[in-house]
């Protein structure tokens, strides 16, 4: 890549930002959005649920520490572009194995810096979320005028069957102690490592896979993972979940897990006018009256009026900046969700106490 050279971020409204291009060289596009995150970029860039977003880093650098194999959420870049106010080709952390420049350009991953990035957010908070197209190669807004055009709406948009395992895999540790079957719309590593971590004996599913596929594996729970999209468009995935809710086995769900197992009930999801990304975001439990800051990457959000007209569902968590729905149980069942990440990585570990309970739901099964 040629030392400074131009790059053009476009918005839907006909808002023009120019800066520098970083990562490779090319053309992209997607929904913008913004992370308020201090730290955690590798994490946040190979997080699943990130496919389809250009982002904007609210932290002035980036780069700056490098990247490290250990610090990766899935095996490449899943943002479809970087926006951010400073980039560093060079890096100061001892262990860092190479540039975050470097992983861009291998991942195909297309940028831009050096533009105002507080200016930037402040309109996006102000007009909502819009699609966007950043390009280092096409510089004549007229062309990235109908480039723009080509970009999807992220409503009504799935994205989860790009992310989705393959095949089925399994991640054991020495004495496990529980089965639990993971479907997955786009984990993190975190998430299993997680499970592990407390003993379990984790079997990782392609979203395809059928009940009677997750059933062989003898779970003591099912665990519905994050994942990038609009929940309410999969269908499939929403008749497989309501019919692993109705059995009386533990399920934990989080972020668009959570927002499946809601439609699965009955509820349904709106897309958020800006989503909630970011490691600082604060959560009210319900149950214990205890503060949470959690870590948090979601557009859409279970509407808290249609929760009003089902009985069996039960409010437990709340976003404390705009009261939105951040976690259910079923009042019935040992079946809860959360909208946040409790996994975290990148982020506090407020709320990893969920895969404890998990956990209990998982012993108190296995006694009965």
């Amino acid at each position: 890549m040629q030392q400074n050279q131009a790059a053009i971020l476009l918005l839907e409204d006909g808002t023009v930002f120019k800066g520098i291009a970083i990562g490779k060289i090319g053309t992209t596009g997607g929904e913008i959005a913004f992370n308020t995150g201090m730290t955690g970029y590798q994490e946040v860039f190979t997080d699943p649920s990130y496919l389809g977003q250009l982002l904007i880093m609210n932290t002035a650098h980036i780069g700056n520490y490098g990247v490290h194999a250990a610090e990766i959420e899935s095996e490449s870049i899943k943002i479809s572009g970087l926006i951010t106010k400073k980039f560093s080709n060079g890096y100061s952390r001892a262990a860092a194995e190479e540039s975050l420049q470097a992983l861009m350009e291998r991942n195909g991953t297309v940028g831009i810096s050096d533009i105002d990035t507080r200016a930037l957010v402040r309109h996006i908070r102000n007009k909502g979320a819009m699609n966007a197209v950043i390009s280092s190669e096409i510089l004549d807004i007229a062309e990235l005028t109908e480039k723009l055009k080509e970009v999807p709406s992220m409503d009504g948009l799935e994205l989860s069957s790009r992310v989705t395992t393959n095949e089925a895999y399994e991640v054991c540790p020495e004495d496990a102690k529980f089965r639990v079957s993971l479907l997955d719309f786009g984990v993190k590593k975190n998430i299993v490592r997680c499970l592990v971590e407390r003993g379990c004996h984790v079997k990782v599913f392609p979203m395809t896979a059928t009940k009677t596929e997750l059933d062989a594996f003898q779970p003591d729970g099912y665990m519905l993972s994050n994942g990038p999209g609009d929940p309410s468009v999969m269908t499939e995935s929403i008749s497989l979940v309501k019919e692993i809710a109705a059995d009386n086995k533990p399920v934990f769900g989080i972020c668009l897990g959570h927002q499946i197992l809601g439609l699965s009930q009955g509820l349904k999801t709106i897309k958020m006018f800006n989503g909630h990304r970011g490691i600082n975001h604060p959560i009210l439990n319900l149950k214990t009256g205890k503060g949470e800051i959690t870590s948090q990457n979601h557009g859409f959000v279970i509407s808290k009026e249609s929760i009003a007209s089902n009985p069996n569902i039960e409010v437990t968590h709340e976003h404390l900046n705009d009261q939105t729905v951040a976690g259910i149980a079923l009042k019935n069942k040992p079946v809860f969700s959360v909208q946040y990440h409790p996994e975290a990585s990148a982020g506090p570990h407020d709320s990893r106490y969920l895969f404890d309970d998990f956990i209990s739901n998982m012993q108190q099964h296995q006694i009965k």
